[in-house]
């Protein structure tokens, strides 16, 4: 990639574009568009006015968001409306979405009537929805039709079509019937009949699931491309599987920055600004510290018997942390598991003694090491040494329960689980931790 971006580097100095262009005809639009990203402003407007029509709209649906705004406001009506016709429905719809509302109107009004009409259809869906992340271009067939003359529409219409892979049978209201894939039309007799040869067991999609559930089905199912029905079985679109690998990207970008307690960007990091970066983070940030605020009246309603036993000071960060840590990785796989559809809220009481099971393993034998390294090393009195390593059992309990219930109760009540992940379980289980050793301490050394 190196070598070709210092190959087009020096076409553009030396200013050969008709020799510049037909080098361009030889790289994939996905490595023409990420040149682009990587080149001055300047140096992009002209390697993309030198890109062929039928590679533009290619090549453009690859570009970042800021790339794409900065192509359409230089270039004229005629060529921007030439380029949302030419780009698929669904990324054009994705594409308004993210442009100024002046550019939207002067894209829409300089759009074909049916680019329009299909952008306007997939932009009244609800964000996040099957419906939004849909494309209206697929092969459609009637089940009247015999596979030569089905071949031929395929021929006719599939040149502007998402997929031709599969192609869709409907009846005269539009219903979904059923699905034949083009290897069984290549592979059947000229005259056998759609209706004869389709698939008629359809997994189909409604138009207002949300994104997060469409991609679980794709990977439930291994398909390609799916089709999205409304409440009546109209067939209103298709989603393929390019788009769920966004979506998927997107949902685990989304579960990552929750879990680390910020608040979701749609914007890469390289092109998020200090201010926006700023808001994001201060507001857990603020409820964060606020929350640890417990644990330090904690610590100082039990001010005069740490004075008595200043020894147990010491270990106060390592309890925190241990309880800290086991809460994290309770909750992380709760969470993925929920994402995956994997745990359901009747699996409750599996998952529940599950983790008490896990906590008692892994508590016992972190406590039997901590007792021989504060015997051995530290060389603490045996009494403060079972202290200690009661309360890492204790606080190893409590932390996995509260790590893996927490999630499955935020489900419950229509919040996203990943809020309650790392940051927030943290809090929550170092003050449990610190009430646990200082009424342990209190049992044992009568303080």
């Amino acid at each position: 990639m190196e070598e070709v971006r210092e190959n087009v580097h020096e076409l553009l100095k030396t200013k050969q574009y008709t020799k510049l262009r037909q080098s361009l005809e030889d790289i994939n639009d996905a490595d023409i568009a990420a040149l682009l990203n990587d080149i001055t402003d300047a140096e992009m407007l002209k390697i993309f006015r030198l890109l062929p029509k039928d590679n533009a709209a290619d090549v453009f649906s690859y570009l970042d968001v800021d790339n794409q705004q900065k192509i359409i406001t230089s270039l004229s009506e005629r060529d921007a409306a030439n380029l949302i016709d030419n780009l698929m429905a669904d990324d054009a719809a994705d594409l308004m979405e993210e442009m100024p509302a002046n550019i939207v109107k002067k894209l829409l009004l300089a759009a074909s009537p049916e680019t329009r009409r299909d952008i306007n259809h997939l932009l009244r869906y609800p964000e996040d929805s099957a419906g939004s992340i849909m494309t209206v271009e697929y092969v459609d067939l009637k089940e009247s039709l015999t596979v030569r003359d089905a071949i031929e529409r395929i021929r006719r219409v599939g040149v502007d079509s998402e997929t031709i892979n599969i192609c869709y049978v409907l009846d005269s209201q539009r219903k979904l019937l059923g699905t034949v894939a083009l290897r069984y039309l290549l592979l059947s007799d000229d005259d056998d009949i759609i209706g004869d040869i389709m698939h008629e067991n359809v997994i189909s999609i409604n138009t207002l699931m949300d994104q997060e559930e469409v991609s679980r089905l794709f990977q439930k199912y291994d398909f390609t491309s799916m089709p999205v029905v409304d409440n009546e079985n109209r067939l209103v679109g298709i989603i393929t599987v390019d788009d769920i690998v966004d979506i998927m990207q997107e949902e685990t970008t989304e579960d990552i920055e929750k879990m680390a307690a910020i608040v979701p960007s749609d914007k890469p990091y390289m092109k998020t600004s200090i201010l926006d970066t700023y808001k994001k983070r201060i507001p857990w940030l603020l409820l964060l510290m606020i929350s640890a605020t417990f644990t330090g009246a904690i610590i100082s309603s039990f001010e005069e018997a740490l004075s008595v036993y200043a020894s147990l000071i010491a270990f106060i960060p390592m309890l925190m942390d241990t309880g800290g840590n086991a809460g994290s990785q309770a909750s992380v796989t709760v969470i993925r598991g929920l994402s995956l559809g994997e745990i359901e809220y009747s699996d409750v009481p599996f998952v529940f003694w599950k983790e008490i099971r896990v906590a008692l393993m892994c508590g016992i034998s972190l406590s039997a090491a901590n007792f021989i390294k504060l015997m051995l090393l530290d060389r603490v009195g045996i009494t403060v040494a079972l202290v200690v390593c009661l309360t890492i059992i204790v606080a190893v309990l409590l932390a996995m329960i509260v790590g893996c219930m927490l999630p499955i109760l935020a489900k419950r009540i229509g919040f996203d689980p990943a809020v309650m992940a790392s940051p927030f379980i943290t809090t929550i289980v170092d003050a449990l931790s610190l009430l646990v050793y200082f009424r342990v301490a209190s049992l044992f050394l009568h303080i």
